[in-house]
């Protein structure tokens, strides 16, 4: 991704979400740079940002899904191509969107432990 990309993805959460919207995000370059502030700026208050720890993977809720996909949803696999692993990781992600309770959970065991 590009930080132009980051940009229009604001772009739409916007669109479609009312009032403020609070993101939370990693360090990454993309995320700091020169054009998502200025974008961020332009916003008056409406994006609010807040940033992980330069590392801190138990904070981070995405590392928590990531671990349950290796080792729930797709243990053993090996796929033959990047097409084949692209098809079956959407998959399992899709089966997961539709347990809530369990993304929910990955949300607050990040939240065990406090800044």
């Amino acid at each position: 991704m590009r930080a132009l990309e980051v940009v229009d993805f604001l772009s739409h959460l916007l669109r479609h979400l009312k009032g403020k919207l609070l993101v939370v995000w990693d360090r990454a370059q993309i995320h700091r740079g020169r054009i998502v502030r200025e974008f961020v700026a332009r916003q008056r208050g409406r994006i609010a940002l807040e940033y992980l720890l330069a590392y801190a993977p138990e904070l981070n809720p995405v590392e928590y899904i990531w671990g349950y996909w290796k080792h729930h949803e797709l243990p053993n696999f090996c796929p033959r191509d990047f097409a084949q692993l692209s098809y079956h990781a959407r998959r399992a992600l899709k089966r997961m969107r539709r347990r809530p309770t369990l993304v929910m959970a990955f949300w607050e065991q990040a939240n065990l432990f406090p800044l």
